[in-house]
């Protein structure tokens, strides 16, 4: 069994671009050897700035062999006759690339044809690897490409070499004017080279030796926690790790070494939010604090060489960090001396959207919805409520803002608690822009979330006002994340509140403008718009499909009902008798949407003219539950809901089996339809089930 070995090697390549490059590799080598028949074993994928490395162990010498029996043209079409083959059996023979006296007859249920044997595979890994190499190699995908030299081919950074072995063999292909071969280049101060490989599974101990690379990320990763922990320890303190920056950064070098410098001390007085966003978006270093949470005057670098003077680059380092504190202490000094009014005053003249006003605007809108939240939905005081929306954007102008953006609302809630605001109000600014995504937290306070909801509302109402509804992928106001992230803030903080009235008070506040859509349409849209966005939350969280949609479609306004609701029909639907359930009281409502509005129902039927005893027992019954759906309904015990289907079944099973619904008596089948009416209205803020298939 064979080693492959393919090193792509390049000019440094964004870190952002390393995971893709690595996935696709694994998948088209993959894809490509399981296609042709090739066996393999264990595949390694590796990626540093300046290479991606595809390791495969355990290559079998050759494609697997295969023969198959391939049907031809009828014998009578096959011979002429005198017997002699006719152009249809030799052109079948020549397709299938058999000699024509290597053909045969088989019988089948159709007749008999001409017939051939016929052998794929075997074909040799080297020539195998030959032909894919360039093809997948040319094919990679990349966020951009870019062209050198006076060639047209592209590629995500200058192609520099082509390293491709099979054992002790190389695989020769050209791409973008490059040949492959045996030789690599290291790194480009410690082991620049070039060095030749002579067997592909010598690689890893050449990369260590030779080359000075670390090739795996993970590995990467490991060396820079372990050398950052053990430089933290030795001055009391521990490394405030980021898994997005930890990854970002072992994707920036190939020889990572942890290096720990220091600021003065005077800069803690600078909020710690502040210090970590300068190390970390800046410098893409890691802060440090001490056991008791305290933020230590350190930070953890990495470089991407061993110095020979480790003092003289750690200064290098001290001073740039300096130069970045310096302008924060200034900003913060700077906002402390002015006032939110003062930056209520400038949110005037930012624009929020085009049609619908500027920032100042804004925050008086979110004020106002704040409130009506929060007088709808209880645990906070309008006035905090208000309160908070009228500050929410002030930071949006402050000097720290203006040059750490990825401090909105951060800065705003600091700024509100040393300037005396209730701290109800200062909590809640950090948290209006959560959740920021899917896997993002959610406002923990109730200040928080409501603010957080009103922002999204009146940005949902504005932009379907003027039409600016998504299409496709493009979304550039990012309208399907605040309607998922007002679902899931909805269902956490187990908020009532019927989202419709909330959007329609969002877009009432917007006052008299002219609007692209007429509100009742805009409405609409959005309504159906969140709807979806609610199915597609529940199927995110385990739900089958048919499920939230039958959910949502019986009613999507009170969302936590819903979701409750979703709950109590999963574990229904656990059930033995769910198929038959379902099938059962989706009967009615099939009836009575074929009825149509037309038909006059009202749902109040004659009991005087219920004639067969079913149809008395549904009555009956109908009667017997109707209290308890309603106290049901009230309690939100939606399990215990579910749990009265089981007593309603076979009263509705007997109706069907000795009932005639559409009776010719006109009286007759008008108090039976108003009776199924009855059962569908009685069931239609449980779930549709008509939208279950069974």
């Amino acid at each position: 069994m064979s080693v492959f070995l393919l090193e792509i090697g390049c000019e440094e390549l964004p870190a952002r671009f390393l995971d893709g490059l690595e996935k696709e590799l694994r998948h088209k080598f993959t894809a490509a050897f399981e296609s042709a028949g090739l066996d393999f074993g264990d595949m390694t994928v590796n990626s540093t700035p300046r290479r991606a490395v595809v390791y495969v162990e355990d290559m079998a010498a050759q494609t697997r062999l295969s023969e198959q029996v391939v049907t031809g043209p009828p014998v009578k079409a096959a011979f002429d006759a005198a017997g002699n083959p006719t152009k249809a059996a030799e052109g079948f023979a020549r397709t299938q690339g058999v000699a024509f006296a290597d053909t045969f007859t088989i019988t089948t249920d159709k007749g008999e044809y001409l017939a051939a044997r016929v052998k794929s595979g075997g074909e040799e890994t080297m020539a195998l690897l030959t032909r894919l190499c360039p093809e997948i190699v040319a094919g990679l995908s990349f966020p951009k490409r870019m062209r050198w030299g006076s060639g047209d081919f592209t590629f995500a950074r200058p192609l520099r070499w082509l390293l491709a072995l099979l054992d002790k063999q190389v695989v020769p292909f050209e791409v973008g004017g490059i040949k492959s071969g045996r030789q690599s280049l290291g790194h480009r101060v410690h082991g620049p080279g070039p060095f030749s490989l002579d067997d592909a599974s010598c690689y890893f101990n050449l990369a260590k030796s030779d080359l000075k690379i670390t090739s795996s990320g993970l590995e990467r990763g490991m060396l820079i926690k372990d050398g950052g922990n053990s430089a933290a320890a030795k001055v009391g303190g521990k490394v405030l790790w980021q898994d997005s920056l930890l990854h970002e950064v072992q994707g920036l070098c190939e020889h990572p070494v942890p290096l720990l410098g220091s600021f003065d001390e005077s800069f803690l007085e600078v909020p710690r939010e502040v210090l970590l966003t300068s190390m970390e978006h800046h410098q893409k270093s890691f802060g440090l604090e001490d056991k008791n949470g305290k933020l230590l005057p350190h930070f953890l670098t990495v470089l991407n060489l061993s110095p020979k003077d480790e003092s003289v680059v750690r200064k290098g380092w001290e001073r740039v960090l300096r130069a970045r504190l310096e302008d924060a202490r200034f900003f913060w000094h700077t906002d402390l001396n002015s006032s939110f009014d003062a930056w209520l005053g400038k949110l005037d003249k930012v624009i929020f959207l085009a049609g619908i006003g500027s920032m100042g605007d804004k925050t008086r809108r979110i004020s106002a919805l704040a409130a009506w939240i929060a007088e709808e939905t209880g645990g906070v005081s309008a006035a905090d409520a208000a309160r908070a929306g009228l500050l929410s954007k002030a930071d949006l102008v402050t000097e720290m803002v203006g040059e750490f953006d990825t401090l909105q609302g951060i800065m705003g809630s600091i700024y509100a608690a040393k300037k005396g605001e209730n701290p109800t109000v200062s909590a809640a600014l950090a948290e209006q822009y959560l959740p920021a995504g899917p896997d993002s937290p959610l406002p923990a306070t109730r200040c928080g979330a409501i603010i957080s909801l009103a922002d999204k509302a009146d940005t949902l109402a504005g932009c379907f006002g003027l039409g600016l509804v998504p299409t496709g992928a493009a979304d550039p106001y990012a309208l399907r994340r605040a309607a998922l992230g007002m679902a899931r803030i909805i269902v956490e903080q187990k908020l009532r509140l019927n989202v419709n009235a909330l959007f329609a008070k969002a877009h009432e506040l917007y006052g008299e403008r002219q609007w692209k859509l007429p509100k009742a349409e805009a409405l609409s849209k959005l309504g159906e718009f969140f709807a979806l966005r609610l199915k597609n939350y529940f199927t995110g969280l385990g739900a089958e499909t048919l499920l939230a949609e039958s959910v949502v479609a019986a009613g999507y306004t009170d969302v936590w009902a819903a979701f409750a609701r979703l709950e109590a029909l999963k574990k229904f639907s656990a059930g033995p008798d769910f198929s038959s359930a379902v099938l059962t009281f989706k009967r009615p409502a099939n009836i009575i949407r074929k009825q149509g509005e037309n038909a006059g129902l009202t749902g109040k039927y004659d009991k005087t003219l219920l004639q067969e005893t079913a149809e008395k027992q549904l009555a009956a019954t109908l009667d017997k539950i109707a209290p308890k759906f309603a106290q049901y309904f009230k309690e939100d015990d939606f399990n215990a809901l579910f749990e009265q289907l089981y007593e309603l079944k076979p009263v509705v099973d007997g109706f069907f089996n000795d009932v005639m619904v559409m009776c010719e008596d006109k009286a007759l089948r008008q108090n039976r339809l108003n009776l199924l009416f009855a059962l569908v209205e009685q069931l239609r803020g449980l779930t549709d089930f008509d939208a279950l298939q069974v």
